[in-house]
């Protein structure tokens, strides 16, 4: 994997999910597809019935649609270190995990891995205004 394009408005729904789920752990699917190295995260996705608290978040994949589009797994960190736990290793599903540590201000608040926990370089592509 060579890279994760995250669009600015997935960027900006990842960031405000974190600062209302705080001071529990938010958790969502991530949507988007991968193409010669490169992955595109498009949208997310809460997953029904997740479980929430201060130290972890998850959900049941049995309670989730078969949707090839799910390319991975973002969850906040209310410590503010954005860097996957064992726990979220050993549970990591899809390509990548984004992890959003608090205060969830901006791109600097975010880690991006791939599946094994290596860090990925990552680019927020913003749409350019019309005027």
């Amino acid at each position: 994997m060579q890279k994760v394009v995250i669009e600015g408005t997935v960027l900006d729904s990842l960031l405000t999910y974190s600062r209302m789920s705080h001071p529990q752990e938010g958790i969502l699917l991530l949507r988007g597809k991968t193409r010669k190295g490169v992955v595109e995260v498009t949208g997310v996705t809460i997953p029904p019935a997740a479980i929430h608290s201060r130290t972890y978040s998850s959900f049941n994949w049995w309670m989730i649609p078969v949707d090839l589009s799910y390319i991975g797994v973002a969850h906040s960190h209310p410590s503010g270190y954005a860097v996957p736990s064992h726990q979220d290793l050993l549970h990591s599903s899809g390509r990548i995990m984004i992890i959003m540590g608090y205060p969830y201000a901006n791109e600097s608040s975010l880690g991006v891995f791939d599946h094994k926990g290596n860090r990925v370089p990552f680019e927020i592509r913003r749409e350019a205004h019309q005027g």
